[in-house]
């Protein structure tokens, strides 16, 4: 499980000349411009509501976050069609725009939890982005009406040209079951599944190792694992896929570079950072950022 896991390149992936020159200028052209990416996210006003801006008012304005994208600078930024109507126009063709095609709130339970589409890829043409994002939610009950949500998603995107990135994430009473949403089960069947539904590039949590929730995991997955070896091994069930990974909530400096610099070993192609540098003062955001690309830029290609 030591083994180095290379991390896919535009030929590897065999994409459309839409879906490869609307890559290539994220990869290339912005943020670290160097083969790898370095997204924000502001999506959590939808799927958490208001909660995470209490304890930092500022980046309640989301002017805040398209700010940092900007100085960072960062690949792109991740908002709902609400925000890139409103926010974007100012920024548009500064900073590259994914458009989050579907989100909820966390008010009813996750018990069977979908997405709903609230955008289309249209859109995204429209506003002038470079990618789509989609939340795919791998174990709940309703994901046969998740898949073909998605199929229609993955249709347009083709037609227009324009890569998808899938949030994916495990979720409901089966996984729960096995041992959890974050284990490293959970991770590399939502890894596995996405790029099986066609994501350009999957978004994924970090996986857990915990021995006690792998216990209850198919037996296939119940060893002893690092945090590392699990990393690789998420990445490679997402095959010709690009991963990135998520920063979750805050944490100091520190351990964010020190997760940035694992997942980044492991084969990741980037990462997408959101509370872990806009819960923070401006400086601190654009400090965190500066060590975060300067750590990428030693992965590109």
């Amino acid at each position: 499980m030591s083994q180095l896991i290379q991390r896919p390149t535009l030929e590897d992936m065999r994409l459309s000349p839409g879906k490869k020159a609307r890559l290539y200028q994220l990869l290339y052209k912005y943020g670290p411009a160097n083969g790898t990416l370095l997204v924000l996210p502001i999506d959590q006003g939808l799927e958490h509501g208001p909660r995470d801006f209490l304890d930092a008012p500022e980046a309640a304005d989301p002017d805040f976050q398209f700010r940092i994208a900007l100085e960072g600078p960062y690949s792109a930024i991740a908002v709902q069609i609400g925000l890139a109507e409103r926010y974007y126009p100012e920024y548009a063709g500064r900073v590259p725009l994914v458009l989050k095609l579907n989100g909820k709130t966390e008010i009813p339970s996750d018990e069977a939890p979908i997405s709903p589409l609230n955008a289309t890829v249209e859109d995204a043409v429209r506003l002038g982005a470079l990618a789509v994002g989609y939340t795919l939610y791998v174990g709940s009950p309703r994901q046969d009406e998740d898949f073909a949500q998605f199929r229609k998603v993955r249709e347009d995107a083709d037609r227009y040209g324009m890569p998808i990135i899938v949030w994916s994430y495990p979720r409901g009473a089966a996984i729960e079951a096995k041992g959890g949403k974050d284990t490293v089960y959970a991770v590399d069947y939502a890894a596995r599944t996405a790029a099986e539904l066609g994501a350009d590039i999957i978004k994924l949590n970090v996986p857990n190792v915990d021995p006690e929730k792998l216990a209850r995991a198919p037996k296939a997955y119940q060893r002893p694992w690092t945090v590392e070896e699990a990393v690789r091994q998420v990445i490679r069930s997402a095959g010709r896929s690009m991963v990135i990974f998520a920063g979750g909530e805050r944490g100091s400096i520190d351990n964010t570079l020190q997760k940035a610099a694992l997942c980044m070993d492991a084969g990741a192609t980037g990462l997408i950072f959101g509370r872990n540098v806009w819960q923070r003062s401006y400086s601190d955001a654009l400090t965190v950022t500066r060590s975060v690309s300067d750590l990428m830029k030693r992965y590109g290609r």
